[in-house]
């Protein structure tokens, strides 16, 4: 749909244009993630700027996305060629994916048939300029046959903390037979910022996907991931972190699916929230009567800094099938107070030890990244 530059829109007003109906508290899969803020702010498309987020500390093929637009040149990588889209299909039982579908902003389709010798990084960088913009983007990612690839996605601001602006965006990832894709994402926003996000995640026989994300700023953050394990021998791995102390929910929600014999699924999500921040993880293993001999796990941990912080979870499995191995758990507490009275009495400062004790628990998750460089980044963003 066609929107006028500089006119004021609210989000509820648009969505009714586009025929979507938008999550209420009473939506089950949302009903920890209230919407009340974005929905209630007036929004205008994005006016084109030409300035570039921050590159990251390590050799890699970078495109530039500012106030939802590519700005500079698509990279020529041997085994992959770039399609930039103007229209793409709205996803049924996804709202934000149909809005974003009804109001795309850019999109890219990556289309990947070697092995890429440095990661992809997605640079995506908003300029508000004290506007409520907003923008939608779109990337379909196809990795051929026996493929492998690292893809980055960054999201980061300029300009005032409290900015209110809105980043819709949605991931359509298709893993052929045998290929292999480490999706790494940084999302650290304005204060008022909203972000949405959905990742759709289609793999075939022998195929990996392997994500990790990171969270720490915004005031509504999901971060949605939804894997079909569609070939024997699929797999996937899908582990976050998340900390923020102000009044953010940030929110990691899981659906995924085993849709045949041998596949395995693994993740693993860590939370520090301190303030009045809210955190959500919401996660579910489904195994389809057909899917023997597969195994799924699932861990979220979350460590609550302060007595009006909040932890939501809801794990579940869904389980058909016989000769599975299956678990989920969850766990949310305060920091050590014997490890930190230990390290008091060492001579270590009360906020340093809370320093040391969070880096240590997050490490547990940030570890298992397997390329160094990648990995003591992700530290380094902490």
């Amino acid at each position: 749909m066609t929107l006028m530059s500089g006119e004021i829109y609210s989000y509820s007003e648009l969505a009714a244009k586009a025929g979507v109906i938008l999550p209420t508290p009473k939506t089950e899969a949302w009903k920890y993630t209230r919407l009340r803020d974005l929905l209630g702010t007036d929004y205008q498309l994005c006016e084109t700027t030409s300035k570039k987020g921050e590159n990251v500390p390590f050799s890699a093929n970078i495109i530039h996305i500012s106030n939802g637009k590519i700005v500079s040149e698509l990279p020529h990588i041997e085994g992959v060629t770039f399609q930039i889209i103007s229209s793409a299909e709205a996803l049924s039982n996804y709202p934000f994916a149909k809005m974003n579908a009804a109001y795309l902003t850019q999109g890219l389709q990556i289309e990947i048939s070697g092995t890429l010798n440095q990661p992809l990084v997605l640079n995506y960088f908003m300029m508000p300029e004290d506007k409520n913009y907003f923008y939608h983007f779109r990337n379909r990612i196809i990795c051929k046959s026996n493929s492998k690839a690292e893809i980055i996605e960054q999201f980061t601001y300029d300009g005032n903390v409290k900015s209110c602006y809105l980043a819709n965006i949605v991931n359509e990832i298709e893993i052929q037979s045998y290929a292999h894709l480490d999706h790494y994402k940084y999302q650290n926003e304005a204060f008022k910022a909203n972000h949405i996000a959905l990742h759709k995640v289609n793999i075939a026989e022998g195929g990996k996907y392997d994500s990790f994300c990171l969270q720490k700023g915004a005031n509504i953050a999901r971060n949605e991931t939804e894997v079909s394990l569609n070939g024997e021998k699929a797999e996937a791995v899908v582990n976050a972190a998340y900390m923020m102390n102000g009044w953010a929910t940030l929110d990691t929600t899981t659906n995924i699916y085993h849709y045949q014999p041998q596949t395995k699924s693994s993740q693993i999500v860590k939370g520090v929230i301190g303030g009045t921040a809210k955190g959500v993880f919401q996660g579910r293993i489904h195994i389809a009567p057909n899917a023997v001999h597969t195994s799924g796990t699932q861990l979220h941990k979350a460590i609550l800094l302060s007595d009006t912080a909040e932890i939501d979870v809801k794990p579940e499995l869904e389980i058909f099938a016989d000769d599975v191995k299956c678990s989920h758990g969850a766990a949310s507490g305060e920091l050590d107070k014997e490890q930190l009275f230990y390290m008091r009495s060492r001579g270590i400062g009360e906020e340093e030890a809370k320093n040391i004790l969070i880096e240590a628990y997050l490490n547990d998750v940030i570890n298992m990244i397997e390329n160094e460089k990648i990995r003591e980044w992700f530290k380094s963003l902490r």
